[in-house]
């Protein structure tokens, strides 16, 4: 296939694609561990699945095409991976880790939004029609893992703000066992 095409473009962007989503299916189960959120973890293990479902579309419109799906790596879902993989390493409190494990997966689904929204440009100009829509559907799953991650963040965010107010503002009577809001110190002027 002659790469200077669009139909050469379209199939290496496709190839592209494909390499990312199998590096997800590696990722997405070291999120899920790292998650502390059983709602967070049910997100991710959920999303492997679909992942899986993403990566036979994507091998039934190569089939069609008469093309090899592998051969290239994407660099760019290696690279958030990364970072992704990072985020595990630092050893953050349970809420904090959830709320940046749900950072690193959106950039990832914008990654892949992107990626999806251009090759089904590609694909409708092509008069690849079948592939367009099977391209929607994927696309379609990604935005709502969007909005799913979107909408457990604003639980979790206010859960690592409030662990973080709790470990710095408050403090436990032992004779009480109550807990109470640490004194500021006030400085007399």
């Amino acid at each position: 296939m002659d790469k200077n095409t669009l139909k050469g473009l379209y199939v290496e962007e496709l190839k592209d694609l494909y390499s990312a989503e199998n590096q997800i299916t590696k990722a997405l189960p070291k999120m899920a561990k790292a998650a502390s959120s059983e709602e967070l973890r049910e997100g991710f293990e959920e999303h492997l699945e679909q992942t899986k479902g993403q990566i036979e579309r994507l091998q039934q419109i190569f089939e069609k095409l008469g093309e090899k799906p592998g051969g290239k790596k994407c660099l760019g879902m290696e690279g958030l991976l990364k970072e992704g993989a990072e985020v595990i390493g630092d050893d953050f409190e349970d809420a904090v880790m959830d709320a940046a494990l749900i950072s690193a997966a959106q950039r990832v689904e914008h990654y892949e939004m992107a990626g999806y929204g251009s090759v089904i440009a590609y694909a409708e100009v092509l008069g690849e029609d079948e592939a367009a829509s099977l391209l929607r559907e994927t696309l379609e799953e990604e935005k709502e893992t969007d909005e799913k991650l979107t909408d457990l963040s604003k639980e979790i965010n206010a859960e690592a703000q409030g662990e973080e107010s709790g470990a710095a503002g408050q403090e436990v009577d032992e004779d009480q066992a109550e807990v109470q809001p640490k004194r500021k110190s006030r400085k007399v002027a």
